[in-house]
């Protein structure tokens, strides 16, 4: 009667301590899982992160002090080529100045250097002007090739350190054996150096773009005011 009382409550007991063996188990494991986070990443990316760390706070201060610029240079009066207009006609070449000076942006320095030749032909009105609005161009196109360089360099640096991390994996594998642990560390600078390079590559070559067409705007402002301005001196000429 002992015996099979004994039996009973060991097969009572066991599915209890199978439970617990399970939960135990699944505990141990969701504490073991190693959370995946961005600095994490980043650290495993190696020593190449830092010069990619420098090309993406570079390709931002570049990118904010153009857009900045530019902006400024955007800045237009819908009434300025009238206004001018009127001054050239009256033969009033220093008021027409004054208004070019009180505008300040690359169409009024433009149209400044043609008023500026008003005694001279009109050939030389528009080579004047043309050599202004190439010294225009030149100032909003400053350091825009320091992003153009990022879009190239950036990339470079991921791949190279894909270089790196397949050296680091074979060192590890040559001296440590074959095994996950062993293989993980080149792994990860592989693929964090090549992804980082990647994205900054692009969002380099994307503000490149986005900023050469804010100039190409300001280019035909420049181009169109130009144009309507030896139309207005041809036209007072004729009178």
């Amino acid at each position: 009667m002992t015996f099979l009382t004994t039996l009973l409550l060991q097969a009572h007991s066991a599915p209890a301590t199978a439970d617990s063996v399970v939960t135990a188990a699944q505990q141990e494991a969701a504490t073991s899982v190693e959370k995946i986070s961005l600095l994490h990443l980043l650290s495993e990316g190696g020593a190449l992160m830092i010069p990619l760390l420098l090309c993406s706070l570079v390709l931002v201060y570049v990118f904010v002090e153009r857009l900045l610029a530019i902006r400024k240079a955007s800045v237009t009066d819908r009434s300025f080529m009238k206004r001018i207009r009127e001054q050239v006609e009256a033969r009033n070449a220093e008021k027409a100045a004054a208004i070019c000076r009180e505008l300040d942006s690359p169409v009024s320095r433009v149209i400044e250097k043609g008023v500026s030749r008003l005694n001279q032909p009109i050939d030389h009105i528009e080579r004047a002007m043309e050599n202004a609005g190439k010294l225009e161009v030149y100032q909003l196109e400053k350091n825009l090739s320091i992003i153009s360089s990022i879009t190239g360099i950036a990339p470079i640096l991921g791949f190279l350190g894909t270089i790196a991390g397949m050296i680091i994996l074979f060192f590890n594998v040559q001296h440590q054996g074959f095994s996950l642990e062993t293989i993980a560390g080149g792994i990860y600078t592989k693929m964090v150096t090549s992804a980082t390079g990647l994205i900054i590559g692009l969002l380099a070559y994307l503000a490149y773009s986005y900023l050469n067409a804010q100039i190409n705007k300001n280019v035909n402002r420049m181009e169109t005011a130009a144009v309507e301005f030896l139309d207005i001196v041809l036209d007072t000429n004729s009178k």
